[in-house]
Protein backbone atom coordinates (compact mmCIF):
# COMPACT_ATOMS: atom_id res chain seq x y z
CA UNK A 1 0.00 0.00 0.00
CA UNK A 2 2.36 2.59 1.02
CA UNK A 3 4.71 1.09 -2.09
CA UNK A 4 1.56 1.93 -4.45
CA UNK A 5 1.02 5.19 -2.50
CA UNK A 6 4.43 6.28 -2.83
CA UNK A 7 4.24 6.08 -6.60
CA UNK A 8 1.56 8.18 -6.89
CA UNK A 9 2.40 10.80 -4.87
CA UNK A 10 6.19 10.51 -6.87
CA UNK A 11 3.88 10.94 -10.01
CA UNK A 12 1.75 13.94 -9.01
CA UNK A 13 4.99 15.89 -8.32
CA UNK A 14 6.06 15.04 -11.40
CA UNK A 15 3.04 15.99 -13.12
CA UNK A 16 2.58 19.41 -11.34
CA UNK A 17 6.30 20.16 -12.20
CA UNK A 18 6.05 19.31 -16.31
CA UNK A 19 2.26 19.57 -17.12
CA UNK A 20 0.79 22.22 -14.79
CA UNK A 21 1.71 26.07 -16.27
CA UNK A 22 2.57 28.63 -13.53
CA UNK A 23 -0.63 30.65 -14.87
CA UNK A 24 -2.85 27.55 -14.60
CA UNK A 25 -5.72 28.10 -12.48
CA UNK A 26 -7.92 25.85 -11.42
CA UNK A 27 -11.12 27.69 -10.62
CA UNK A 28 -10.86 29.61 -13.58
CA UNK A 29 -10.97 26.72 -15.50
CA UNK A 30 -14.09 25.48 -13.65
CA UNK A 31 -15.90 29.29 -13.55
CA UNK A 32 -14.90 28.64 -18.06
CA UNK A 33 -16.48 25.34 -18.18
CA UNK A 34 -19.98 26.42 -16.33
CA UNK A 35 -19.99 29.53 -17.28
CA UNK A 36 -19.94 28.81 -21.22
CA UNK A 37 -22.04 25.69 -20.02
CA UNK A 38 -24.59 27.41 -18.47
CA UNK A 39 -24.98 30.71 -21.00
CA UNK A 40 -25.62 28.09 -23.63
CA UNK A 41 -28.05 26.08 -21.43
CA UNK A 42 -30.13 29.46 -21.14
CA UNK A 43 -29.56 30.62 -25.21
CA UNK A 44 -31.18 27.14 -25.79
CA UNK A 45 -34.01 27.77 -23.43
CA UNK A 46 -34.97 30.87 -24.50
CA UNK A 47 -35.36 29.85 -27.93
CA UNK A 48 -37.93 27.30 -27.52
CA UNK A 49 -41.30 28.23 -27.98
CA UNK A 50 -44.89 26.11 -27.74
CA UNK A 51 -43.46 22.76 -27.61
CA UNK A 52 -45.53 20.05 -28.70
CA UNK A 53 -45.67 17.11 -26.60
CA UNK A 54 -43.68 15.04 -29.14
CA UNK A 55 -40.68 17.20 -28.96
CA UNK A 56 -40.27 16.96 -25.35
CA UNK A 57 -39.01 13.16 -26.34
CA UNK A 58 -35.83 15.03 -27.14
CA UNK A 59 -34.89 15.78 -23.71
CA UNK A 60 -34.64 11.28 -22.47
CA UNK A 61 -33.39 10.36 -25.63
CA UNK A 62 -30.70 13.38 -25.67
CA UNK A 63 -30.09 11.98 -22.07
CA UNK A 64 -29.73 8.17 -23.48
CA UNK A 65 -27.50 8.95 -26.14
CA UNK A 66 -24.93 11.06 -24.08
CA UNK A 67 -24.90 8.17 -21.17
CA UNK A 68 -23.87 5.80 -24.07
CA UNK A 69 -21.37 8.92 -25.69
CA UNK A 70 -20.24 8.86 -22.27
CA UNK A 71 -19.65 5.37 -22.16
CA UNK A 72 -18.28 3.89 -25.29
CA UNK A 73 -16.36 7.28 -25.60
CA UNK A 74 -14.69 5.74 -21.96
CA UNK A 75 -14.69 2.20 -22.78
CA UNK A 76 -13.36 2.58 -26.24
CA UNK A 77 -10.18 5.40 -26.57
CA UNK A 78 -10.40 6.56 -23.40
CA UNK A 79 -8.58 3.07 -22.26
CA UNK A 80 -7.62 1.85 -25.70
CA UNK A 81 -5.70 3.45 -28.30
CA UNK A 82 -7.36 4.23 -31.13
CA UNK A 83 -5.78 5.73 -34.41
CA UNK A 84 -5.36 9.27 -34.45
CA UNK A 85 -7.09 9.30 -30.90
CA UNK A 86 -3.83 8.07 -29.01
CA UNK A 87 -4.14 11.94 -27.41
CA UNK A 88 -7.34 11.00 -25.91
CA UNK A 89 -6.01 7.86 -24.05
CA UNK A 90 -2.68 8.82 -23.15
CA UNK A 91 -4.43 11.81 -21.35
CA UNK A 92 -6.75 9.75 -19.86
CA UNK A 93 -5.40 6.43 -19.25
CA UNK A 94 -1.38 7.72 -19.10
CA UNK A 95 -2.23 10.40 -16.84
CA UNK A 96 -5.31 10.49 -14.99
CA UNK A 97 -5.42 6.92 -13.93
CA UNK A 98 -1.96 7.61 -12.95
CA UNK A 99 -2.50 10.30 -10.86
CA UNK A 100 -5.80 9.20 -9.72
CA UNK A 101 -6.21 5.83 -7.59
CA UNK A 102 -8.36 3.68 -5.77
CA UNK A 103 -5.97 4.29 -3.08
CA UNK A 104 -5.71 7.96 -3.74
CA UNK A 105 -8.87 9.36 -5.18
CA UNK A 106 -8.66 12.96 -3.82
CA UNK A 107 -7.34 15.85 -5.45
CA UNK A 108 -4.79 17.99 -3.02
CA UNK A 109 -5.55 21.79 -4.54
CA UNK A 110 -7.55 23.44 -7.39
CA UNK A 111 -4.58 22.95 -9.79
CA UNK A 112 -4.94 19.39 -9.69
CA UNK A 113 -8.63 19.90 -11.44
CA UNK A 114 -6.27 20.39 -14.83
CA UNK A 115 -6.15 16.63 -14.21
CA UNK A 116 -10.15 16.53 -13.74
CA UNK A 117 -11.90 18.59 -15.95
CA UNK A 118 -11.72 18.47 -19.92
CA UNK A 119 -9.24 20.91 -21.57
CA UNK A 120 -10.74 24.11 -22.52
CA UNK A 121 -9.97 23.41 -26.25
CA UNK A 122 -11.96 20.30 -25.69
CA UNK A 123 -14.72 21.67 -25.00
CA UNK A 124 -14.74 24.19 -27.51
CA UNK A 125 -14.00 21.71 -29.79
CA UNK A 126 -16.84 19.50 -29.08
CA UNK A 127 -19.28 22.63 -28.87
CA UNK A 128 -18.04 23.95 -32.36
CA UNK A 129 -17.95 20.38 -34.05
CA UNK A 130 -20.45 18.04 -32.08
CA UNK A 131 -22.95 20.05 -30.38
CA UNK A 132 -23.33 22.52 -32.87
CA UNK A 133 -23.85 20.91 -36.05
CA UNK A 134 -26.43 17.93 -34.30
CA UNK A 135 -28.06 20.61 -33.58
CA UNK A 136 -28.46 22.01 -36.73
CA UNK A 137 -29.21 18.87 -38.48
CA UNK A 138 -32.04 18.47 -35.95
CA UNK A 139 -33.69 21.71 -36.46
CA UNK A 140 -33.36 20.84 -40.59
CA UNK A 141 -34.80 17.10 -40.07
CA UNK A 142 -37.23 18.16 -37.51
CA UNK A 143 -37.83 21.39 -35.47
CA UNK A 144 -36.21 24.21 -33.88
CA UNK A 145 -37.48 22.74 -30.60
CA UNK A 146 -35.81 19.75 -30.95
CA UNK A 147 -32.49 21.31 -31.68
CA UNK A 148 -32.44 23.82 -28.94
CA UNK A 149 -33.68 20.86 -26.78
CA UNK A 150 -30.94 18.48 -27.61
CA UNK A 151 -28.46 21.55 -27.40
CA UNK A 152 -29.83 22.42 -23.93
CA UNK A 153 -29.92 18.47 -22.77
CA UNK A 154 -26.59 17.58 -24.09
CA UNK A 155 -24.37 20.39 -22.41
CA UNK A 156 -26.43 20.34 -19.13
CA UNK A 157 -25.73 16.54 -19.18
CA UNK A 158 -21.83 17.37 -19.47
CA UNK A 159 -21.63 20.17 -16.95
CA UNK A 160 -23.36 17.03 -14.88
CA UNK A 161 -20.71 14.78 -15.59
CA UNK A 162 -18.25 17.50 -15.03
CA UNK A 163 -19.69 18.34 -11.60
CA UNK A 164 -20.12 14.74 -10.21
CA UNK A 165 -16.22 13.71 -11.60
CA UNK A 166 -14.99 16.65 -9.78
CA UNK A 167 -16.87 15.47 -6.26
CA UNK A 168 -16.08 11.91 -7.34
CA UNK A 169 -11.66 13.33 -6.55
CA UNK A 170 -12.57 15.73 -3.28
CA UNK A 171 -12.09 13.64 0.10
CA UNK A 172 -14.99 11.20 0.53
CA UNK A 173 -15.38 13.15 4.04
CA UNK A 174 -16.78 16.14 2.15
CA UNK A 175 -20.07 17.08 2.22
CA UNK A 176 -20.77 16.77 -1.37
CA UNK A 177 -19.13 13.50 -1.15
CA UNK A 178 -21.62 11.83 1.51
CA UNK A 179 -24.63 12.48 -0.13
CA UNK A 180 -26.03 8.86 -0.20
CA UNK A 181 -26.36 8.73 -4.56
CA UNK A 182 -23.45 10.36 -4.94
CA UNK A 183 -21.16 8.20 -2.18
CA UNK A 184 -22.92 5.19 -4.41
CA UNK A 185 -21.62 6.55 -7.37
CA UNK A 186 -18.35 7.46 -6.45
CA UNK A 187 -17.88 4.46 -5.16
CA UNK A 188 -18.12 2.74 -8.37
CA UNK A 189 -16.24 5.51 -9.64
CA UNK A 190 -13.27 4.44 -7.36
CA UNK A 191 -13.61 0.58 -7.89
CA UNK A 192 -12.58 1.67 -11.77
CA UNK A 193 -9.67 3.54 -10.58
CA UNK A 194 -8.47 0.13 -9.23
CA UNK A 195 -5.92 -0.91 -12.29
CA UNK A 196 -7.29 -3.98 -12.19
CA UNK A 197 -10.72 -3.07 -13.41
CA UNK A 198 -10.05 0.13 -15.01
CA UNK A 199 -10.04 -1.09 -18.49
CA UNK A 200 -13.10 -3.49 -17.97
CA UNK A 201 -15.41 -2.19 -15.81
CA UNK A 202 -17.31 0.79 -14.63
CA UNK A 203 -17.20 3.05 -17.71
CA UNK A 204 -20.11 5.08 -16.85
CA UNK A 205 -18.79 8.21 -14.75
CA UNK A 206 -22.37 9.48 -13.99
CA UNK A 207 -25.26 6.78 -14.34
CA UNK A 208 -24.48 3.26 -14.79
CA UNK A 209 -26.97 2.27 -17.57
CA UNK A 210 -24.48 1.75 -20.12
CA UNK A 211 -22.40 -0.56 -17.72
CA UNK A 212 -25.86 -2.63 -16.94
CA UNK A 213 -26.71 -2.53 -20.54
CA UNK A 214 -23.33 -3.86 -21.67
CA UNK A 215 -22.63 -6.46 -18.10
CA UNK A 216 -19.48 -3.73 -17.51
CA UNK A 217 -20.83 -2.72 -13.76
CA UNK A 218 -18.64 -4.06 -11.11
CA UNK A 219 -19.80 -3.99 -7.47
CA UNK A 220 -18.34 -4.53 -4.08
CA UNK A 221 -20.61 -7.04 -3.71
CA UNK A 222 -19.35 -8.75 -6.60
CA UNK A 223 -15.68 -8.51 -6.10
CA UNK A 224 -16.04 -9.87 -2.60
CA UNK A 225 -17.62 -12.91 -4.06
CA UNK A 226 -15.36 -13.69 -6.52
CA UNK A 227 -12.66 -13.40 -4.04
CA UNK A 228 -14.32 -15.74 -2.02
CA UNK A 229 -14.56 -18.34 -4.69
CA UNK A 230 -10.90 -17.81 -5.43
CA UNK A 231 -11.11 -15.77 -8.44
CA UNK A 232 -8.26 -13.45 -9.27
CA UNK A 233 -7.01 -10.87 -11.78
CA UNK A 234 -6.90 -13.65 -15.06
CA UNK A 235 -10.90 -14.14 -13.99
CA UNK A 236 -11.19 -10.33 -14.20
CA UNK A 237 -9.96 -10.45 -17.98
CA UNK A 238 -11.84 -13.27 -18.66
CA UNK A 239 -15.14 -11.34 -17.56
CA UNK A 240 -14.14 -8.06 -19.09
CA UNK A 241 -15.87 -9.23 -22.66
CA UNK A 242 -20.10 -9.01 -21.63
Amino acid sequence: MSSSLDQVNRYRREFRATQIGPHYRGIAHACFTFGVGIAVIVLAVMSVHEVRPIEWLTVPLTFLYANLSEYFGHRGPMHHPRRGLRIIYERHAGQHHRFFTSDAMALEGARDLKVVLFPILMITFFLLCFALPVGLLLGWLASSNVAWLFIATAVAYFLNYEALHWIYHLPASSALGRLPLVARLRRLHQLHHDPRLMAHYNFNITYPIGDLLFGTLWRERDGSRREAEGTGSADIQRRSTP
